[in-house]
C-alpha cells in the first residue's frame, strides 16, 4: 500500500470494512430446498482518490456484487461503506455513477440530449446543460454525431455516449462494470486508449471490473483478485507502469502469468465446489 500512497497521497475517498454477502440459491433442479451462498466474506477495501482500480476474479465470485454494494444498487448483509463526500455541493454533481455493459442510454434520444438528461433531472439551466454536455461529448470524439440518435450508434459509440454522461455529472467515483466486454477487439483497444485520456485529464477514481487479464492490466494502477474461495479480496497487485503499456513486455507479462495462474488455481476450486 505504501506504493499507492506514495502515488495518489493519503486522501481515501472509498472504504469497505467487512462488508459480507449473501444469497439464497435454490438446489440444482429448482425444487429442493434453498441454500445459503455467500459471495462476499468480510471484505475490506481502501481506494485512493485518483485511482485507476481494476476488479477481476473468475464467474460468480462477486465482482459485479461488489460494483453495486459500492454503487449503491445492493445492500450488504453486514460491514460499512464510506464514501468520502466532496465539499462542493453543486446541484447535479454525483458521488458515484455506473456505467453498465450495455450503456443504460435512451435509445430514441440523441446523443446530446441521453447526455444532458442527469442535468436537466437535477435542474441544471438548459443553456449550462448544452455546454457541459458539448464538452464530454467532445471529449469522448462525438461531436459529429451529437445530433445523431443513439439507435443509429456503434456499440463502441453508445460507450463513449455512457462515459460522456457520467462525466457530465462530475461524479467523483465511475463504477464500470465489463464495460468493453461485448465489443470487438479493435474498438476495444480504441476506448482503452481514450479512457486512459480521460482518466488522465479528469483524475476521476475508476473501479473498473473486467474478465479480461490483458483489460486488467492494461489500465489499473491496482489490481485487485476476488477469489470464490476466500470469498474476499485474494490478491492486490499494484502495477507501477507508465501507461499505454506493452502487455508483451517482460514486466507486463511476468503480471499476467501470475494473475493467470491465480485464475486458474480459482477456477479448478469452483468446479470442484461447485
Amino acid at each position: 500500500m505504501a506504493q499507492i500512497e506514495q502515488m495518489y497521497g493519503k486522501n481515501v475517498i472509498l472504504e469497505l470494512k467487512e462488508v459480507s454477502k449473501t444469497f439464497l440459491q435454490s438446489e440444482k433442479n429448482d425444487s429442493g430446498p434453498t441454500r445459503r451462498h455467500v459471495v462476499l466474506d468480510r471484505l475490506n477495501l481502501r481506494i485512493r482518490e485518483g485511482e485507476f482500480v481494476t476488479i477481476v476474479g473468475t464467474s460468480g465470485c462477486g465482482k459485479s456484487t461488489l460494483l453495486n454494494i459500492i454503487a449503491g444498487l445492493d445492500a450488504p448483509d453486514s460491514g460499512l461503506i464510506s464514501v468520502k463526500s466532496n465539499n462542493n455541493k453543486n446541484i447535479g454533481k454525483a458521488e458515484r455513477v455506473v456505467i453498465f455493459q450495455e450503456g443504460a442510454l435512451f435509445p430514441w434520444l440523441t446523443v446530446t440530449d441521453n447526455v444532458e438528461f442527469g442535468l436537466k433531472i437535477a435542474r441544471i439551466p438548459k443553456e449550462l446543460r448544452k455546454e457541459i454536455a458539448s464538452n464530454f461529448i467532445d471529449m469522448v470524439h462525438l461531436t459529429r454525431f451529437a445530433d445523431s440518435y443513439v439507435y443509429q450508434l456503434s456499440g463502441g459509440m453508445k460507450q463513449r455516449v455512457a462515459i460522456a454522461r457520467a462525466l457530465a455529472l462530475d461524479a467523483q467515483i465511475l463504477l464500470m462494470d465489463e464495460p468493453f466486454a461485448a465489443l470487438d477487439v479493435q474498438t476495444r483497444e480504441i476506448l482503452h486508449e481514450q479512457l486512459l485520456q480521460i482518466h488522465k485529464s479528469t483524475g476521476k477514481t475508476i473501479l473498473f471490473v473486467t474478465h479480461n487479464i490483458n483489460e486488467a492490466v492494461q489500465l489499473g494502477d491496482r489490481i485487485i483478485l476476488l477469489s470464490p474461495h476466500t470469498r474476499s479480496i485474494k490478491r492486490e497487485i499494484v502495477i507501477d507502469y507508465p501507461k499505454p503499456r506493452d502487455i508483451e513486455s517482460p514486466e507486463i507479462s511476468a503480471i499476467r502469468r501470475e494473475l493467470l495462474n491465480e485464475l486458474q488455481e480459482d477456477f479448478r476450486f469452483a468446479k470442484t465446489h461447485s
